[in-house]
């Protein structure tokens, strides 16, 4: 996609959710409620999602060393700040998975299609978990909240959830994928797209470390939902965390829309929408989404230090060792082309 049209794009959806939320909230009222936030949920919620950096990061690490890529957790750790920073002025969560998979292919080179793929997969497994803890939401909310006009919504992404699983892991699939093979090539997509399905479609020979890993990220996805909880609670939503196990899944997946600033307004528009639903008034959830975008933006602090003080005395962490000089890239994709099936 040209920078014209992306920035178009940008430029309309952004428009949209500011004139949404211009109708639908009171600025002064909004004023007023941040003005009283309450200090102790928003530190609750910071912290929600700092912890869980580092099990990311871990979970990042099995996947790389699944693939031969060998990295210290300290260095992945210090990525994952450091996207968040990336993230504040790239376009949403995307913008930062952009800048790991940049930072660590210097690292690595040659190596490009497997660390993508690890990220993509990070990507698609935080989706399952996510839609899993939205069929636990919507059970523990049922009888208590009105949340079922998201179902479908959700219910949209579970089946491209699965549709994406058979793509990336069925064998079968490889066969009616060269298909595209001349359109991708004409729009020179071809190589980085295969480039990324192959990093994926090696783990399927990994099935006990993708139960593993799926684990892990349901768990961190079950406090940094509490963090979107926490975030209303400072702004005075008495709600209970129930029906944040429907909005939250829904919301991490709309922070992925990829035509938006760091979320900017679509979030919000997110938060006065859903919680609308459950009798919240514009202007508290408005501000429930403000809070937890100044969460996220408190979030990319460390990672703009490090960016900082690495400008001026260089690198926290080394290099790891380079492969042998002269050594080929590897081959991105033995197989849209082929027929064994591999």
């Amino acid at each position: 996609m040209s920078r014209g049209i992306r920035f178009a794009a940008t430029i309309l959806v952004t428009g949209l959710c500011t004139a949404y939320l211009l109708w639908k909230i009171d600025l002064s009222e909004t004023i007023e409620i941040l003005s009283g936030v309450h200090v102790g949920y928003f530190l609750g919620a910071l912290a929600l999602m700092v912890v869980t950096i580092w099990p990311m990061a871990w979970r990042w690490q099995l996947l790389l060393r699944a693939r031969g890529i060998g990295d210290g957790l300290g260095w992945l750790t210090r990525a994952y700040f450091v996207s968040y920073a990336a993230g504040q002025f790239l376009p949403t969560s995307l913008g930062g998975d952009a800048m790991r998979i940049y930072e660590t292919a210097r690292r690595h080179p040659g190596r490009t299609g497997p660390i993508a793929g690890t990220i993509l997969l990070e990507r698609a497994l935080g989706g399952a978990a996510t839609l899993v803890l939205a069929g636990a939401g919507f059970a523990l909310a049922l009888g208590h909240y009105d949340v079922g006009a998201y179902l479908w919504v959700e219910l949209v992404f579970v089946l491209g959830t699965i549709v994406l699983g058979v793509v990336f892991f069925s064998r079968r699939a490889r066969r009616p994928l060269r298909s595209f093979v001349p359109v991708l090539s004409f729009l020179r997509l071809e190589r980085p797209l295969r480039a990324v399905y192959e990093g994926v479609h090696a783990f399927r020979t990994h099935g006990r470390l993708l139960l593993a890993v799926f684990g892990i990220t349901l768990v961190l996805q079950t406090f940094r939902v509490l963090s979107i909880w926490l975030s209303g609670e400072a702004v005075g939503i008495d709600l209970s965390p129930r029906p944040y196990y429907v909005m939250g899944p829904l919301l991490f997946l709309v922070m992925l829309v990829p035509f938006t600033v760091n979320g900017l307004a679509v979030r919000e528009s997110f938060f006065v929408s859903f919680l609308g639903n459950l009798a919240v008034e514009a202007d508290a959830a408005f501000a429930a989404g403000f809070v937890f975008f100044l969460v996220t933006v408190a979030m990319a602090v460390p990672g703009g230090l490090i960016l900082a003080w690495e400008g001026l005395r260089g690198p926290l962490w080394a290099l790891p060792d380079r492969r042998a000089p002269g050594a080929r890239e590897e081959p991105l994709v033995p197989s849209f082309h082929r027929g064994d099936g591999k």
